[in-house]
């Protein structure tokens, strides 16, 4: 297993962002997480190190945890491509889609079962008695029983999940529940995503968070910015005096690199386009191909100077996803079959996973850059890619699903589409927002507001210190 360094981060800082009563409430709570934990080690243990919103909570959630004094460590787990070609099929039926449409049979559970007892080997030699070890999705549910044979205080969390199950569903926790029904706690982010199984009194709802000071979600100058996407060779900003300085997750500075490439085709998007981004990993649940489908099939109702772009991971950086190559292939197939002119304003974009902290501020860029923001996934456990942008007060159109519905209030904080397979509905929702400047205003104002109100890290961290008091009591 690799153990994932983590620098402290004091929780003055974050408490700095918030009202005084709600800074003080959450210096209370790190006093009482304190007592509650003492000696004990957090573990968090998790298939990634990079890429997704569950490896990016946890680089924040512990670092203002060993902020205020407590030892928490992050261990990721070695696992083989078959291993996690069937972990993705299981989050797959999770979201109640068939995915590869491959089996869950006997040498299905032995494949899972062998990778995970290497693992657990892994884990016996460091989690002590009394120890409080939280296991992250489907891959690492077989983790369950072997750790709470070391006297440790288990608790599984399920960051994917759908809101009526389905035979898919049905399927992927008929494999799951066996390991995971043993475990002290069992966390989702909405209450519908629990199977029926599930015991009352076991069952802790905690939506995800964001942090305001990483590399993604930081304030950048609009002069940063632009040299930033022009440095990378994102967008064609002429020359100007913006800074290519963001800070490192350990307090480190970074300068971007300059990139060749990152676009299929090479074409930058002009300077003054107007840009609809949707930015996700190159997964068939976030629906890029319907995204880019349902702009080129109505491109003549949407302003001349607006352009796509669909900016996912490079594809070789992400181990645990096998899916993003085929996805990203799909997607260049049907953007190579485009018309010149319309194919000039859809970009493809492939960011480098080598530096994920340069990732992330490009990420940051793009969509403080970005005129309108899409989601438009199919089914969506709770989406941080609709809160970064909300945070950073960008008009947001996303699919009425999962955890994006309790973001976004619609016509509010944004907009919903009810039903993401309607590209006509969708392309409406897209040109309102394209032609009404006040209307992307007020949504993005109100857009911060609700994630400062919401969805920050302070409410997260007072969660799990509540979990941690109730496991130990």
């Amino acid at each position: 297993m690799l153990a994932v360094h983590i620098d402290a981060t004091p929780l003055e800082r974050l408490g700095a962002l918030l009202e005084p009563d709600r800074a003080e409430r959450l210096r209370r709570n790190a006093v009482r997480a304190r007592s509650v934990i003492g000696s004990r080690t957090v573990w968090n243990v998790n298939a990634t190190a990079t890429g997704g919103g569950v490896a990016e909570m946890l680089q924040a959630l512990l670092a203002y945890g060993r902020g205020a004094g407590i030892d928490t460590r992050w261990l990721v787990l070695d696992g083989t491509p078959e291993f996690f070609a069937l972990t993705k099929r299981i989050h797959n039926l999770l979201h109640g889609s068939p995915g590869d449409g491959g089996p869950l049979g006997e040498a299905e559970r032995a494949l899972y079962d062998a990778v995970l007892a290497e693992n657990l080997e892994s884990l016996r030699e460091v989690v002590q008695p009394g120890d409080l070890v939280l296991l992250h999705d489907p891959q690492t549910a077989g983790l369950v029983e072997g750790v709470l044979a070391t006297g440790a205080h288990v608790a599984w969390r399920c960051h994917v999940g759908r809101d009526d199950s389905n035979e898919q569903t049905d399927l992927a926790w008929s494999f799951l529940q066996p390991y995971v029904a043993p475990a002290h706690a069992l966390i989702f982010s909405r209450k519908t995503y629990a199977p029926s199984w599930v015991d009352p009194e076991l069952l802790w709802l905690i939506p995800p968070s964001l942090d305001p000071f990483t590399a993604k979600n930081a304030e950048l100058p609009t002069a940063d910015v632009q040299a930033t996407l022009r440095h990378a060779g994102l967008v064609g900003f002429p020359e100007d005096h913006g800074s290519l300085a963001f800070l490192r997750r350990d307090g480190e500075p970074g300068v971007v690199r300059r990139h060749e490439g990152l676009i299929a085709g090479g074409q930058e998007v002009p300077h003054d386009a107007r840009v609809v981004l949707q930015v996700s990993r190159w997964d068939r649940l976030k629906d890029m191909q319907g995204v880019l489908t349902g702009f080129v099939e109505h491109v003549d109702r949407l302003p001349d100077d607006a352009h796509l772009m669909l900016v996912g991971p490079d594809v070789s950086g992400v181990g645990d996803d096998p899916e993003g190559a085929e996805v990203l292939a799909e997607c260049l197939a049907v953007w190579e079959r485009l018309p010149v002119a319309t194919r000039r304003r859809v970009h493809l974009c492939s960011l480098p996973m080598d530096d994920i902290d340069e990732n992330a501020h490009l990420v940051n860029a793009l969509q403080r850059h970005a005129t309108v923001v899409v989601q438009k996934s199919l089914v969506e456990g709770f989406g941080l890619t609709v809160t970064e942008p909300m945070w950073k007060a960008r008009p947001v159109l996303a699919s009425r699903i999962g955890g994006i519905q309790d973001q976004i209030e619609d016509g509010e904080s944004g907009l919903l589409l009810a039903d993401p397979s309607d590209l006509d509905a969708f392309a409406g929702l897209l040109g309102t927002l394209l032609t009404d400047p006040e209307m992307s205003v007020r949504l993005g104002t109100a857009a911060r507001s609700r994630v400062k109100d919401r969805y920050l890290g302070d409410r997260h961290l007072i969660q799990y210190v509540d979990l941690f008091e109730a496991l130990t009591s």
